[in-house]
């Protein structure tokens, strides 16, 4: 491996802006967010990528391939924390 380097890195860098864009489609959920606000260029970026995706209403919705980049970016712990009880049959947090 020239360099050293075992990681190969194939995702591109979201500025502050656009994950701040992505987490505010994932907190509206199904309402979707409106267009024109100042986040528009961020959620065009989000689309160009597959993240994003405006509907026919005129607002813009987060894709299920944003949800998953949204858990690796903007929650990252708790991204794990989920996919290792999943790979753990499910198991739950001990009960207290």
């Amino acid at each position: 491996m020239p360099g050293g380097f075992g990681v190969n890195w194939n995702e591109p860098y979201l500025e502050t802006c656009c994950r701040s864009a992505l987490h505010r489609l994932l907190l509206v959920a199904a309402l979707g967010r409106p267009d024109g606000l100042k986040d528009g260029p961020c959620l065009a970026r989000l689309a160009g990528m597959g993240l994003a995706a405006p509907r026919a209403d005129g607002r813009w919705q987060i894709t299920a391939l944003g949800q998953a980049r949204h858990g690796e970016l903007v929650n990252p712990h708790r991204a794990r924390k989920a996919g290792g009880a999943a790979a753990a049959g499910g198991a739950g947090a001990p009960a207290r």
